[in-house]
């Protein structure tokens, strides 16, 4: 029964939610947003580590799945969410934990069934499949739907007869 940690990096706001998988269903166990603190960007970025190395170290999670960066009309915008994305990872990777990556894409089609849905579906599908009436916010929906995605990803590869699941790579499981 896995604990997992999904993280929706922001460069003001990263949301993250742990849910517990078991079989096909799924609990919800915690849920929030880390709001970003600091004059400097290194302030910032040490922000994002300290706040989620508390997450981690209260619910203890055994897994964890972060957004995948998609490229914004902004460039600026990018750099900084992937800047943020990279704080973020290094909290997990501190603490020893796998990380899995998913697109926008890939997060919606596991939740929702289809990688088009609107965020409103997304946080919809989010609280009916955890049992909630609701979500302190939607950047911990977020979240908790990378959790679900990564959860629902590990039940199908393991219905499916793969041992472990360590992640992806250029769009491949390896």
């Amino acid at each position: 029964m896995p604990l997992i940690l999904g993280i929706d990096p922001g460069s003001r706001i990263t949301g993250y939610g742990l849910v517990r998988v078991e079989g096909n269903r799924s609990a919800y166990v915690a849920s929030g947003e880390v709001r970003v603190e600091g004059e400097t960007l290194a302030q910032k970025l040490h922000h994002i580590f300290t706040a989620l190395s508390a997450v981690i170290e209260t619910h203890a999670p055994d897994e964890a799945a972060v957004e995948q960066v998609f490229m914004h009309r902004n460039p600026d915008s990018a750099l900084k969410l992937g800047q943020a994305r990279g704080a973020a990872i290094c909290a997990l990777a501190a603490h020893g934990l796998p990380v899995a990556e998913y697109t926008p894409q890939e997060i919606k089609r596991a939740v929702v069934g289809g990688g088009r849905a609107v965020k409103e579906q997304v946080q919809h599908m989010v609280k009916a499949l955890l049992n909630l009436s609701e979500i302190s916010s939607a950047d911990a929906a977020d979240a908790l739907a990378v959790a679900l995605c990564h959860g629902h990803t590990g039940q199908t590869l393991a219905r499916m007869g793969a041992v472990t699941v360590r992640g992806r790579r250029g769009g491949r499981w390896r």
